[in-house]
Formats: C-alpha cells, sequence, structure tokens
C-alpha cells in the first residue's frame, strides 16, 4: 500500500496533536503521584470511562476478531463477549467498593484487607508478577498486531516493522506518557477513540459493498457453512457463520467450549480489563472517578461501548475477509487485507493514524498502569520508603521506559494474538472467585490468594504441556480451562480453611473504610456497630441483569438489524431500552448519592 505525501502529512498531524496533548499535561503529572496516576481523583465518568474503552481498542483486536470470526462464526466472539457478565458485576457490585477504599492501585487494597508477612510478600510479588510479567505480555501482543499491520501496509519485513513499531512509536508513547501521566493518558484516549470508531466503521462500510451488500454477503456465507461442513464431514446446516449462539452440533463453535466461555470464564478467570470484581486500568479509572457515582457510569459506559457499539464494525469486517480471502494461513491479517483492498485512497493516510491511535491508547494505559504497580507497590513500599513525592516521579518515568524494552523482547517470541489471549486466560483461570468473594465474605485471606496464584499456573503449565487433548483448537481451551478452574478453586478453599483469618482488627478497619454488604461480614459487623448495616445485594443483582439483558439486548438489536434481519433487531432493541428503564428507574428510586446506605433486607 502506498502512501502519498497527505497521507503522511495526517500521520504527522496525528503525533503533533497527541504529543501536544502531552505537554499540556506535563507540570500537572509531575506535581505528585496523585496526579501522575489517578489525576487528582477529579476525572468525570464519561472521560473515564471512554479511557476505558480506549484501552481495550488496541491494534490487535480487529485482528483478533477477524480471527476468531474466521475460525469460528460470529458466535466464537463469546470468548470475549461473555466478560461483560464479569464487567456488569464490577458496575453494580464493586465500582462503589474500590472508590471507597481510596487507593492508589488494586495491589494496595491487599494491605488493607490482609496483614502481617503474606499481605506484605502477595502485594509485592503481584506487582511484579502483573506489572512486568503480565503487564508484558499483553503489550507483546499489541506489538505484535501492530508489526503484522506495518508489514502488510508498508511492504518491509518483519524485523523493519518491529523496529518502527517498537523504537520509534514505542519509544514515542513511553515519552508522552512518562512526562503527561493519567491526565495525558485520559485525554489522548478520548481522541484517538473518536479517531479510531470513525475509521472501523468506515472500513466495515466499504467492505461490506465489495462483497455486494448485506444480502449477497449472506448468500455468500451460505457456501461457506456448506464447505466448512463437508470439511468435517457434516452437512451445511450443522451451525452457520452467523449465529450469535452455537448451534448444537456446530461445526463452528463446539458447545463445550461455549459453555467454559459463557459458564466459567467470565468469574473464574482473571483477564485484562475484565477483571473479577474489577482490577488494573479498570480499577485505576474508577479511583481516578469524582466520586462513586462517577465510578460506577463510568464502568457502566464502558462496558455498554465496548460490546453493544463496538462489536460489529470488527465483525461485519470479519466475515467480509472470510469471503474475499478463503483459506488465509494467517486469518487475522484478513482485516489488514480488506483495509488494504477497499479502502479508497484518500483514506489510507486517516486509517493507518487510527491503528497507531489503537496501538498508542493500550500501550499508553499499559505503560503507566505498569509503572503505578512498580513504584507504588513494589519500590515505595520495599525498596526506597519515605522519599519524597519528586523522586517517585521520576522512578515512575524510568520505570514507564523499562516495560516498554521488556514488551520490546516478548514481542519477539509471540506468533498469534488469539493464541496469546487464551494462554493468559488459561493461566488465571481459577484465581476469579477469590477477588469476587474477598469484599463480600470476611473468612477469605491473604493465603487464598496466594494458593489460587500459583495453583493456577501450575495447572495451566501441566496441562499445557503434559496432557494432550482431542478436539479442535477451541475445544482443547475450553477443556484446559475446566481442569486449571476445578484444581485452582480446590486449592483455594483448602487454603482457606486450614489457615487462619485475618485478625479482627484488620476486618473491622477494612469493614469500616468499605462497608461492604452485612449478609456475609456479619462477624466483623458486630464488631463495628457504628457502621449503618449495607443490605443492597438483591438490588444490586437485580440491576446486574437489568444491565446484562440491556447490553446484550442492544448489541444482538444492532447485529440483527444490520444483518438485514429487522424484526428480530426491533425486539432485542426493545427490551434493551425495557432493561436499561428499569436500571434507571431503580436508581433514580433509591438515591444516586446515597446507595451506599441501602438498608432494605436483604
Amino acid at each position: 500500500m502506498k502512501l502519498t505525501p497527505l497521507d503522511w502529512a495526517v500521520i504527522a498531524a496525528y503525533f503533533v496533536i497527541n504529543l501536544a496533548i502531552g505537554l499540556y499535561y506535563r507540570k500537572r503529572a509531575g506535581s505528585s503521584t496523585g496526579e501522575f496516576f489517578l489525576s487528582g481523583r477529579s476525572v468525570p465518568w464519561w472521560l473515564a470511562g471512554t479511557s476505558m474503552v480506549a484501552t481495550t481498542f488496541a491494534a490487535d483486536t480487529p485482528l483478533a476478531v477477524t480471527g476468531i470470526t474466521a475460525r469460528n462464526g460470529i458466535g466464537g466472539n463469546w470468548l470475549w463477549w461473555s466478560f461483560l457478565l464479569s464487567g456488569m458485576m464490577t458496575v453494580f457490585f464493586f465500582a462503589r467498593l474500590w472508590r471507597r477504599a481510596e487507593v492508589v492501585t488494586d495491589l494496595e487494597l491487599v494491605e488493607i484487607r490482609y496483614s502481617g508477612r503474606p499481605a506484605a510478600i502477595l502485594r509485592g510479588f503481584r506487582s511484579l508478577y502483573l506489572g512486568v510479567m503480565m503487564n508484558c505480555i499483553i503489550m507483546g501482543w499489541v506489538n505484535l498486531a501492530m508489526v503484522k499491520i506495518m508489514m502488510l501496509t508498508l511492504g518491509i519485513s518483519k524485523m523493519q516493522a518491529m523496529l518502527i513499531c517498537l523504537i520509534i512509536i514505542g519509544g514515542y508513547t513511553a515519552a508522552y506518557t512518562s512526562i503527561s501521566g493519567l491526565w495525558g493518558v485520559l485525554v489522548t484516549d478520548l481522541f484517538q477513540f473518536v479517531l479510531k470508531m470513525g475509521m472501523v466503521i468506515l472500513v466495515a462500510w466499504y467492505a461490506v459493498e465489495r462483497v455486494g451488500g448485506i444480502g449477497a454477503m449472506k448468500m455468500k456465507l451460505l457456501a461457506v457453512d456448506a464447505a466448512r461442513g463437508a470439511a468435517g464431514g457434516q452437512p451445511a446446516t450443522a451451525g452457520s457463520i452467523l449465529s450469535f449462539i452455537p448451534d448444537v452440533g456446530s461445526v463452528w463453535m463446539p458447545m463445550l467450549t461455549f459453555f467454559v466461555y459463557i459458564g466459567v470464564n467470565w468469574w473464574a478467570t482473571w483477564y485484562p480489563g475484565a477483571e473479577p470484581g474489577g482490577g488494573g486500568y479498570v480499577a485505576q479509572r474508577i479511583f481516578c472517578a469524582k466520586d462513586e457515582k462517577n465510578s460506577l457510569l463510568a464502568t457502566f459506559w464502558f462496558n455498554l461501548a465496548h460490546y453493544a457499539l463496538r462489536t460489529w464494525p470488527w465483525v461485519l469486517t470479519a466475515l467480509a475477509a472470510v469471503i474475499l480471502y478463503p483459506g488465509l494461513k494467517d486469518p487475522e491479517s484478513g482485516y489488514v487485507l480488506v483495509l488494504m483492498d477497499v479502502l479508497p485512497a484518500s483514506l489510507r493516510g486517516l486509517m493507518l493514524a487510527a491503528f497507531l491511535a489503537a496501538y498508542m491508547s493500550t500501550i499508553g494505559t499499559q505503560l503507566n498502569w505498569g509503572s503505578s504497580y512498580l513504584v507504588n507497590d513494589f519500590y515505595r513500599r520495599f525498596v526506597a520508603p519515605g522519599r519524597g513525592d519528586d523522586h517517585y516521579v521520576l522512578i515512575s518515568k524510568t520505570a514507564t521506559v523499562l516495560l516498554m524494552v521488556i514488551s520490546a523482547i516478548v514481542t519477539s517470541f509471540l506468533t498469534s494474538i488469539q493464541d496469546a489471549w487464551q494462554l493468559l486466560l488459561t493461566t488465571g483461570a481459577g484465581t476469579g472467585t477469590v477477588y469476587l468473594l474477598r469484599w463480600y465474605w470476611w473468612r477469605i485471606n491473604a493465603w487464598s490468594e496466594i494458593s489460587s496464584m500459583l495453583a493456577a499456573f501450575a495447572a495451566s503449565l501441566f496441562v499445557y504441556t503434559q496432557v494432550q487433548f482431542a478436539g479442535g483448537d477451541a475445544l482443547v481451551f475450553g477443556k484446559r480451562t475446566l481442569i486449571t478452574v476445578g484444581f485452582t478453586t480446590v486449592v483455594w478453599l483448602a487454603a482457606t480453611f486450614l489457615t487462619a483469618p485475618e485478625p479482627d482488627e484488620v476486618l473491622v478497619k477494612f469493614y469500616r473504610r468499605v462497608r461492604p454488604n452485612y449478609t456475609f461480614w456479619k462477624p466483623i459487623a458486630r464488631l463495628a456497630p457504628e457502621i449503618p448495616p449495607v443490605h443492597d445485594g438483591w438490588y444490586n443483582f437485580g440491576d446486574f441483569i437489568a444491565g446484562c439483558l440491556f447490553v446484550y439486548c442492544a448489541m444482538f438489536g444492532i447485529g440483527k438489524t444490520l444483518l438485514g434481519f429487522y424484526g428480530q433487531g426491533v425486539v432485542y432493541l426493545a427490551l434493551a431500552v425495557a432493561a436499561g428503564g428499569y436500571i434507571w428507574w431503580d436508581f433514580s428510586r433509591r438515591g444516586w448519592e446515597t446507595l451506599a446506605g441501602e438498608s432494605a433486607q436483604l
């Protein structure tokens, strides 16, 4: 794909705008670590929520969705659609609790919820495990996606693409992130999100037009279904690439894998941006929100935009790629081939700038989030406590650059984005239950978390290296996940009951600070009678169900309408409106600013 001087001018303008934003917030970010990592806890919900959406819209995401759809049909996207359930739990059960905790990072909560040497070890270990190892794996696959894009669009080698991506673009991102802190990340995320969404919608439009429109696309995909069925020795009616929910016996998506996605993954597995109970950069955006109301609205807007609004530009382009490039060895590259072939020359520079935006918004957040772990939860806690804010801000900037270098090394070892996604999911399988229950059950202790992390890592390593499963990649992933979750759950439950609970004084202090639901904190709540008991469980559960219906029905309604199934689309959208109306009514009735004082009985 040849770029004109106008294309290069558009790309250069994009870099200038980002740098200008970074320089504008330089002085504010350098004033304290609170400003550098949390923007002074003064961010409105729409900015915090949009930043979450922009972060999860990385350069890898359209490519990964294209690969998933080519291999497993639209229903294969339940690999990530299922995490809406976890996201909605964060909205209604956890966002306000996180905001009340008043911490800088989610790892800081460890030494508030737990005590003694185990808590210190857990906090230090997780700061390195998540901040360096897991974070650099995430940045590694984001880097890999950008490398693939540059190889195809610019016609250069993998080594050349890596050098440009990691040294020039990555170094630039690390630079403006390190000077502007979270304020710079948030505002550039907003700018980048608008650019990215506009361009992926345009690509989807041109892609559908190239295959003859929606009607022609559906007819051609029937032939794809027939070919897939014949390859599997089954009739063409054994499932469809267009099925939103996999059919029983589908040649596209094994039912066991679908069950693992919707029945296990979302509550059992740690995954960035969809951690059970919230965490990572989602928690960071909650911490920086103005108040509890803004933290709840930010996470709600994030889930709505992430699943209902962004899905279909990616999926429509993926379906076009299946038709235009059948049998691709690397299905993930189909997205880039589509934009190269169908996008008018006048938009190519803008499209490449949009991919740069997707890449940089994710890398910028991952760098700021990862350095917050390294500085706040490891360096300041264990290496150099008691120093001034100027010192810690300098170390934060150094850590930001260091993480970019490590992620570059990781990139060289990765080959597939979807494989990296699944590896991360399996490695964290079974730990999510502890992250959920630590807020709502007083008996969870530090050993619960430590044992779950060690068990999940050991089990996933064992099933990946020592056990051979029959079936395709999707089926094998489902089997590995079930074994890892089962083993991890048994281990952490045993560890919880075989070790002593946290001291009463620690639990009482946590209860007073966070004010969790009374039901499973009764022994501790009795020691703090001055705290009004919170009984909001059934209300939150009702809003959780309504929130899931709202987003899923909106997502299905938009999808069905775009694919020409208008009657079904209208029904789904009507259900979405009804579910959204219920949530608004319930929160208005209970009082948006006083939900923590709920007195109804659970």
